[in-house]
């Protein structure tokens, strides 16, 4: 199996590159933002490999990173979701955007991606929902469980109201979540909805 290619880009085509690894040229099909950051022919690039076997193909999928790759990978254990929809997903949304609507249970946002409907949108962030993992860094997993009660409807009423009053200012629902656990991480979960509204309007001016 490869888990990995280090070489340089030999060809860019509309969902895949060929890679060159010291004479040998592999095909890696890749995500719309993959293959975007793609610098052109002829430059240097890593990609973290996904090797899917089948009976009548062998075919590598292509990944800026490992979380990414993580994602395709789990995004398949979705019922009615293959390769194609989870490359889709992983080439329109971040691994960070994917964590969030996932936890904030934002399936409009999955469904932006080509070729997913709502309601196989609906069935990703429902069956991840205890599943998926948080790309965020330190804290990464605090902060997703927060964003997942808030999705849920079972956050605080401190938390909710200061989340509604972010997205009544115009704030995008995500947006306003990052800023609220920002804001539980500096002032506690016992801070009152005030003063978690001010800091998370002083983390979204950074």
């Amino acid at each position: 199996m490869i888990g990995k290619l280090k070489g340089t880009v030999d060809e860019i085509g509309e969902d895949h590159l060929v890679v060159d690894v010291h004479g040998v040229g592999y095909v890696a099909y890749c995500g719309a933002r993959t293959l975007a950051a793609i610098g052109g022919v002829g430059e240097a690039v890593v990609l973290f490999i996904e090797t899917v076997v089948r009976e009548d193909m062998i075919r590598l999928y292509g990944f800026a990173s490992a979380p990414e790759r993580d994602w395709f990978r789990l995004l398949q254990t979705v019922q009615g979701v293959g390769s194609k929809v989870a490359l889709a997903v992983i080439g329109t949304l971040s691994s960070g955007d994917l964590a969030n609507a996932v936890a904030l249970q934002d399936k409009a946002m999955v469904a932006r991606a080509p070729g997913v409907g709502p309601k196989v949108a609906a069935r990703i962030v429902a069956e991840l929902k205890d599943r998926a993992p948080a790309f965020s860094g330190a804290g990464a997993e605090e902060s997703f469980g927060l964003k997942r009660d808030i999705g849920g409807g079972t956050a605080s009423a401190p938390i909710a109201d200061a989340v509604s009053a972010l997205t009544n200012l115009g704030y995008a629902r995500d947006q306003a979540a990052n800023a609220v656990a920002a804001a539980v991480k500096e002032a506690g979960e016992g801070a009152d909805s005030a003063k978690l509204i001010r800091l998370g309007l002083k983390a979204l001016s950074r």
